[in-house]
């Protein structure tokens, strides 16, 4: 019988890989439409990858005590692993995207 696995593992991996692609995806987006500019789509894509990136490293952590629950039965601490370091840079691309729009706005703010 094939155990069970671990799909929180898994898991955190995909939403990792999304929250890491969320700030490149908005400014491709920018850069091929005629109706989003860099900045509509950094307001959007900064904090949906913080979140993301918050939820992927949330997903790691339960899915590493899921193996020490079953004593490694479940296997996935590679996954989690990954799905964690893949987490954290998507938070930090995030959150360098999101002061980057913020110094913007000061600027803009105070350049009157």
């Amino acid at each position: 019988m094939r155990p069970a696995g671990n799909p929180r593992a898994t898991a955190s991996v995909v939403v990792a890989m999304v929250a890491l692609a969320a700030v490149p995806a908005g400014v491709v987006l920018a850069r091929y439409s005629e109706q989003v500019t860099l900045v509509s789509s950094g307001v959007v894509a900064a904090p949906l990858g913080i979140v993301l990136g918050m939820y992927a490293v949330v997903l790691s952590r339960r899915a590493r005590e899921t193996v020490l629950r079953t004593l490694g039965r479940s296997g996935g601490v590679g996954r989690a692993r990954v799905g964690r370091a893949l987490g954290v840079a998507g938070l930090c691309l995030s959150i360098t995207a999101g002061l980057a729009l913020a110094f913007y706005g000061l600027l803009v703010l105070f350049a009157e």
